[in-house]
C-alpha cells in the first residue's frame, strides 16, 4: 500500500472504511487504529494492519493491501507477512481477515494457484474498484473508494454527487466532516496542480463550513484574544485538521499553532 499514498492517508484518517469490505460484517467497528507495522528479525513490512482495541472480543486483525502496480509476487508477500504477524503476536489475534484492493482485475497476479483456497475463502476478499456498481446505490464508503479511480473529467461531478449524499443521508460510522475532508483529500491528490483551497472552491465546500470552525465561531473564540485562539488549537488538531488549516482559520502563524503541541510533549 506504500505505493499509493492516498489510501494510506484515507485509512489513517478513517480506519472504519476497511469494514466496508469485510463479510460477514463485524459488529464492533469503533476504535480501530491503522498502522504500518515492521516485523522484527525479518525484512518484511506490513503496510496496512488494522488493530482492534485491547478490550475487543474476539480480537480480529485486518490486513489490507492496495495494489495499483503490477506485482506477480503480491500474494506470496501478502500471505507471508500476514501469517508471520499472527505468528509473532499470538496473544493479540483471535481471528483475521484480508482485504486486497485493485483498481482493476488486470493488475491481479496471473498465477493464483498456490493461494486459491485462501483467496476463495471468507477470510480474504479481493476488490476491483472499476467493477463495483457506480450507480449511486453503493454505500457512501464504497463510493468514496471509487473516487480514487475516477478520471479528472468525471471526478468533480462524482465528488459533488457524493457530497450531496453525505449532507443528506444519515451516517452512522463516519462523521459528515470526516467524509467531506476525505473527498477533498482525494481531489487534491487527483488535481495535484491545484491548492486545497482551489479544490474546495471547485467542489463547492469550504473549511469555514466545517463543524470545527462553526463551533469555534459560536463560542466566540475565533475572533477573540490570541490566548483564546491558542486554547482552541489542540482540539482542532485532534479532530484531524492540518496545521496549515488551523493557522489559516485562526489567523495564527505556523509557529504559534505548533507551540501548544510542543509544550504538551
Amino acid at each position: 500500500m506504500k505505493k499509493d499514498a492516498i489510501f494510506y492517508t484515507i485509512f489513517q484518517r478513517s480506519p472504519e472504511l476497511i469494514f466496508e469490505f469485510i463479510e460477514p460484517k463485524i459488529t464492533s467497528v469503533t476504535n480501530y487504529r491503522f498502522e504500518s507495522v515492521e516485523i522484527k528479525e525479518t525484512s518484511f513490512r506490513i503496510d496496512g494492519v488494522f488493530l482492534p482495541p485491547q478490550n475487543a472480543s474476539p480480537r480480529i486483525v485486518i490486513f489490507a493491501e492496495v495494489q495499483f502496480q503490477p506485482d506477480e509476487l503480491l500474494y506470496h508477500r501478502f500471505f507471508a507477512e500476514s501469517l508471520l504477524y499472527i505468528y509473532r503476536n499470538p496473544d493479540f489475534c483471535d481471528d483475521w481477515y484480508g482485504v486486497i484492493i485493485f483498481p482493476s482485475r488486470n493488475l491481479e497476479p496471473k498465477n493464483t494457484t498456490i493461494y486459491q483456497p485462501q483467496l476463495e475463502s471468507s477470510k480474504v476478499r479481493r476488490i476491483y474498484l472499476d467493477e463495483l456498481d457506480d450507480s449511486g446505490q453503493q454505500s457512501i464508503g464504497i463510493s468514496l473508494m471509487q473516487l480514487t479511480i475516477a478520471s479528472q473529467n468525471k471526478l468533480v461531478e462524482s465528488a459533488k454527487r457524493l457530497i450531496e449524499r453525505v449532507k443528506q443521508e444519515e451516517i452512522n460510522v463516519f462523521s459528515q466532516n470526516q467524509l467531506l475532508d476525505i473527498i477533498t483529500t482525494i481531489a487534491v491528490y487527483k488535481f495535484s496542480n491545484l491548492s486545497r483551497e482551489e479544490v474546495e472552491a471547485m467542489l463547492g465546500i469550504k473549511l469555514q463550513e466545517t463543524r470545527v470552525y462553526q463551533e469555534a465561531k459560536e463560542e466566540g473564540r475565533i475572533e477573540g484574544r490570541q490566548e483564546a485562539k491558542l486554547e482552541l488549537v489542540p482540539a482542532m488538531l485532534a479532530r484531524g485538521m492540518r496545521i496549515e488549516e488551523v493557522s489559516e482559520l485562526l489567523g495564527l502563524t505556523i509557529e504559534q499553532v505548533t507551540q501548544p503541541t510542543k509544550d504538551k510533549s
